[in-house]
């Protein structure tokens, strides 16, 4: 399977590179839980088994009935692209977004694109049209032929703007969320253009723009939404070496939850630290030796310095985590030390047991205390009752 051929395009001017500078904001906006991190979706593990958005386009075929096409469940014996016995879409040759077999032969259209509306990198805003007049972003703009998305949004960074997007290939334009409000939306698979930068990522495409916010792949920041992404330095890029970066979630709740979606370091030399923003006390620390727990990750602070470095051999794609600030323990569900927790029941009762949960027999225990506790309290009360009693008694007695 390839992917169409794209015509060369000729350069307008050249696209300036500086080195970033200044602390990135905070996400725009809230990123919603996506089925993809990756900016190609080679992360896609759902269900969508239509070209198409709910059901549209044509049906895909099954990965373990391909045989005769380069990709198929034989050829996917560990698991790695997440190809089997479905025809859900995946991305196993690193294409610029999830596609599947659409024909058993390869006479004519063979496979399709996958329009996923879930599957998109927090931060990436979507694909939008660019008529030219006015342009889509009326920042400034430039063209490079070794355009990447990390390119666009470095140089749209250093020039103080909020949005970076991406068209055609090569092309690179800046702008603010003024811009975006009155944008026109255009379906994701009209941006779907190669960078002349990247073989595995997405340039928008002819007359399209692909939209992400700057502050993805900065190397500083300050986070105060209540929830949030935060990615390793030059992402989707990979991250180069000697970077030195830090970032600060402030101010989110008694407890910050953090889940790792993406980890991916060199080597033991590149680490990742978590410390409380206000002692410098170390909370976590993860390299590529030693990668982060599966599942949620909770810590009681309320304010979180992430610093992350790399060496001189630094390079690998990186890291993508969320977090969100929960409002007290019970909600976040932390251990009085930190902890790395996984959901143990359904949310909806399903599966629910009658056997004791873990921590039945300590809140039987507290029961028992407080039955305890409460029986004492009431016979001290009568016993200070009868001695008040005995007291007015025995004055009367003195008295007569």
């Amino acid at each position: 399977m390839g992917t169409p051929d794209r015509q060369g395009l000729l350069l307008l001017f050249p696209l300036l590179l500086l080195p970033p500078h200044g602390a990135s904001a905070g996400s725009l906006h809230s990123p919603g839980l996506s089925e993809c991190f990756q900016v190609n979706g080679a992360d896609y593990r759902g269900h969508q088994n239509y070209t198409g958005p709910r059901g549209a386009g044509r049906p895909c075929l099954f990965w373990d009935q391909t045989q005769q096409h380069s990709y198929s469940s034989a050829s996917d014996p560990q698991g790695r692209w997440g190809l089997g016995a479905h025809n859900f879409c995946r991305n196993p040759d690193g294409d610029v977004q999830p596609w599947c077999y659409v024909a058993e032969t390869e006479e004519g259209i063979y496979w399709r694109y996958c329009d996923i509306p879930t599957c998109h990198m927090p931060g990436y805003l979507g694909c939008f049209v660019d008529s030219g007049a006015p342009p889509a972003l009326s920042g400034p703009s430039g063209t490079s032929t070794k355009l990447t998305v990390q390119v666009c949004l470095r140089f749209c960074r250093t020039k103080g703007y909020q949005l970076a997007g991406v068209e055609a290939g090569y092309a690179c334009f800046c702008g603010s969320e003024s811009d975006l409000a009155r944008g026109r939306p255009a379906p994701a698979t009209d941006c779907d253009q190669i960078c002349f930068g990247h073989p595995g990522q997405l340039c928008g495409g002819d007359g399209r723009l692909g939209i992400y916010e700057v502050s993805v792949g900065s190397c500083q920041g300050n986070w105060t939404a209540p929830q949030g992404v935060i990615y390793s330095p030059d992402f989707p890029d990979e991250y180069g070496p000697d970077r030195n970066c830090s970032w600060v979630l402030g101010q989110l709740g008694a407890v910050l939850e953090l889940t790792f979606r993406l980890f991916e370091l060199a080597d033991s030399r590149d680490r990742l630290e978590l410390r409380d923003a206000s002692s410098g006390s170390l909370l976590r620390a993860f390299d590529g030796a030693h990668p982060p727990p599966p599942g949620p990750l909770h810590l009681r602070t309320a304010a979180l310095l992430l610093t992350f470095r790399s060496d001189a051999r630094g390079h690998a794609q990186g890291f993508a985590l969320t977090y969100r600030g929960l409002r007290d323990t019970v909600e976040g569900r932390a251990s009085p030390e930190d902890s790395a927790e996984t959901p143990t029941g359904d949310a909806d009762g399903a599966n629910v047991s009658c056997s004791p949960k873990p921590g039945a027999a300590q809140a039987s225990i507290g029961a028992r205390v407080f039955s305890t506790v409460t029986a004492v309290s009431v016979l001290l009360l009568l016993l200070l009752s009868l001695l008040r009693l005995l007291r007015r008694r025995c004055g009367r007695w003195g008295r007569a």
